[in-house]
């Protein structure tokens, strides 16, 4: 059997988006995929601190991005900073100015990005920030409205895992939910969206599967079983 390497969305996919409890049953289905010899690597929106903590104590591989691709956490004190948050705080300031009910979302702390909550129009603030010439990156996880630098995703910063661990497209399997998950998809062979994706993130993946979050991560690992040694 040869090794793959599961690139895995958090919220909404192994948790309940926006509750953040974790699936436990999808837990332990990771966690036997790192013992049958695969890596399984956290790739979110959350912090990289969340998420390599997540990886500790569910027993996966120790390595996590995290801030949407902006930090990189291979040990609890050695991360590598993808993103530039003095550009994406410009772009908060910006946004606040000019928009009704912009507010930073209670996180843990960021260190490349910026978290606001679900309470404006992105197309909106998209206009005004390409009025005023700064470009970044706005995106929507359905858990949050997250600001990256530019050339920021979760696409660019696995494939900065990527590159560091001779990792090949062949041999990844991403799994995830919503539009920040795309451009992962994007850099892996198969890709799977869940139930609780919508059309658009479906029409961009591999595979599909008619459960949401957790339950759709086991349909998905139920559905590769037998055919890992083949994808």
């Amino acid at each position: 059997m040869k090794k793959k390497t599961f690139a895995v969305d958090i919220d909404g996919t192994i948790t309940e988006n926006g509750g953040g409890r974790i699936h436990l049953d999808a837990l332990e289905a990771l966690r036997r995929l790192t013992n049958m010899g695969h890596d399984v690597i956290y790739v979110t929106g959350r912090s990289s601190v969340e998420a390599y903590l997540l990886s500790v104590f569910g027993g996966t591989r120790k390595i996590a991005v995290g801030e949407n691709g902006g930090c990189i956490a291979l040990d609890a004190d050695n991360h590598i900073l993808l993103g530039d948050i003095e550009v994406c705080n410009r772009a908060f300031d910006l946004i606040k100015n000019n928009l009704d009910d912009v507010t930073k979302k209670p996180v843990f702390p960021r260190l490349t990005e910026v978290v606001l909550e679900r309470t404006f129009d992105m197309d909106d603030a998209r206009k005004i920030l390409s009025e005023n010439n700064l470009d970044v990156n706005l995106s929507d996880s359905q858990y949050a409205i997250h600001i990256n630098s530019k050339g920021i995703d979760k696409g660019s910063g696995f494939t900065e895992l990527m590159n560091k661990y001779n990792i090949v497209k062949d041999d990844v399997i991403a799994i995830g939910d919503s539009a920040t998950d795309i451009p992962l998809f994007k850099v892996a062979k198969t890709s799977i969206a869940l139930g609780n994706a919508s059309e658009i993130v479906r029409s961009e993946a591999t595979m599909t599967v008619s459960g949401s979050s957790g339950d759709g991560v086991l349909e998905a690992l139920d559905k590769l079983a037998p055919k890992l040694s083949e994808i």
